[in-house]
């Protein structure tokens, strides 16, 4: 397919092209940032800049569903909305220079996708990476009945909120490192600190998430061009279903990476000194989470957790530091004080269900 083929298929229709001064300030700005933002994976700011200088650059008037600019790989080309102030254009084009760099490393991968899965969580990454490099402030913002803190309140907020989350337990570098390089140094790191369970779940809800989203947008775009009444209230019905799907859907992703995260590291504390950071942990993660007035599984969950703490603490007291078994299991395992030995306690389990129906019957949870 030819590039005007393919630029009348994503409805760009273009106005100018950026000249050679142009071009080089952008690239120019976007290196900088990136060096400065991401120094651990050794960047190099003169290839960078180098290699976004022969970038075809465009002002083009996009589709309504677009962020601001696209990259078009057959064409090496990025092209931003017409309606952008040029000094705006710096931190726009960062989100497609970062998938600049991603084609470059690879033919196979897309960062953290290979074939049609796990596009929503590396564009996810790749709009987080972007949003730190532009240095954006977080704010306080509300989608879909969904209150959250973000960096990126214009792209992806949703999902980038899950990654913050995921985050919050594997760290940065990873992510960071195989969005750049194409690798699998992401998976490989959270399938070890947790397992392939977690990340298939991750990578389908990711994109379940992504896929609604695009489904919405495109049911509010014809609600634009609805005419007559029953039009209208047909569009109406099913925008009001989808966004609902969208809540549950980002409240049970939510809940389903905290209680096996969770419950993972939990299975590792051996110290008394383990348990006071792990209790830091949890009860900072409130502050990564979306919520709403309705949300209640967060709270219910921690305090369940600090019940389970109290046993091991117990126990580590009353018996010194832990020796766990060398293979461990995403089951929570207790102690049992008074047998003296490792068992599987189900109590807290059964609490845990018990979250899980309360949250299903608030619509919250689908398996």
């Amino acid at each position: 397919m030819n590039i005007k083929s393919i630029l009348k298929n994503e409805g760009i229709n273009v106005v100018r092209q950026l000249n050679i001064q142009e071009v080089q300030t952008i690239a120019k700005d976007i290196s900088i940032k990136l060096c400065l933002a991401f120094p651990e994976h050794n960047l190099s700011r003169n290839n960078l800049y180098e290699a976004f200088s022969k970038v075809k650059m465009y002002l083009a008037q996009l589709p309504k569903d677009f962020s601001g600019a696209k990259y078009i790989l057959e064409e090496n080309s990025i092209y931003f909305n017409n309606s952008l102030p040029f000094e705006e254009i710096p931190n726009t084009a960062m989100h497609e220079c970062i998938h600049f760099i991603q084609y470059h490393h690879s033919d196979s991968y897309l960062g953290l996708s290979i074939a049609q899965k796990g596009i929503a969580l590396n564009e996810a990454a790749v709009q987080k990476m972007a949003a730190e490099a532009n240095m954006n402030e977080y704010v306080d913002v509300t989608y879909f009945n969904i209150s959250l803190n973000t960096n990126s309140p214009d792209y992806y907020p949703l999902e980038c909120a899950l990654l913050n989350q995921i985050t919050y337990f594997t760290g940065t570098y990873p992510l960071y490192n195989s969005v750049l390089f194409c690798n699998n140094i992401f998976k490989n790191t959270f399938i070890k600190k947790f397992n392939k369970k977690l990340y298939s779940f991750v990578i389908k809800k990711f994109d379940t998430l992504l896929n609604l989203e695009n489904e919405l947008n495109s049911y509010l775009e014809e609600l634009s061009y609805a005419s007559s009444e029953k039009s209208i209230n047909f569009l109406n019905k099913i925008i009001d279903y989808k966004k609902h799907k969208i809540t549950n859907l980002f409240f049970q992703t939510q809940n389903y990476i905290m209680k096996t995260c969770f419950t993972c590291e939990f299975n590792r504390l051996k110290t008394m000194e383990d348990i006071h950071e792990f209790k830091n942990k949890l009860y900072d993660f409130k502050n990564v989470i979306g919520s709403n007035s309705c949300y209640s599984f967060y709270n219910d969950f921690y305090c369940s957790m600090m019940n389970a703490i109290e046993i091991r603490k117990n126990y580590i007291k009353e018996h010194g530091p832990i020796s766990l078994p060398s293979k461990e299991s995403t089951s929570l395992i207790l102690v049992d004080t008074s047998k003296n030995k490792l068992t599987f306690i189900k109590t807290f389990f059964k609490k845990l269900k018990h979250v899980f129906k309360s949250e299903t019957d608030k619509n919250y949870i689908n398996e």
